[in-house]
């Protein structure tokens, strides 16, 4: 099992850059997948970004080219860094680890607020 807490967030105007971090506690984090999403009141949760235990990373089409996920394994840590923020990227940011190939997502930070003001 492995622990996520993620921090980070904060309020910033547009335009503006902030790091999300989620660090993990537990056993071989370098055996997970660490995802982040996020949800936005009145909203789905969203699938934003993800790096995968085996390597390369996916994002959402509403953060391509300026978001970018990644790990430090030696530090059980995974971080969201965010460019270019716009309004619309307001929302709770919560970091998920599902492990080598399972297709869930199992565990689950408490969640970091980011609001994006115009």
């Amino acid at each position: 099992q492995v622990k996520l807490v993620g921090s980070g967030g904060g309020l910033v105007q547009a335009g503006d850059s902030l790091r999300l971090s989620c660090a993990a506690s537990g056993r071989s984090f370098s055996y997970y997948t660490m995802g982040w999403f996020r949800q936005a009141p009145g909203k789905e949760r969203e699938f934003v970004a993800e790096f995968r235990w085996s390597g390369g990373t996916m994002y959402g089409d509403s953060v391509k080219g300026r978001f970018t996920i990644y790990r430090d394994n030696a530090k059980k840590t995974a971080y969201l860094q965010m460019n270019s923020l716009k309004p619309e990227d307001t929302a709770v940011y919560y970091c998920a680890a599902r492990y080598m190939a399972s297709t869930n997502y199992d565990y689950w930070g408490q969640g970091t607020q980011v609001t994006v003001s115009s």
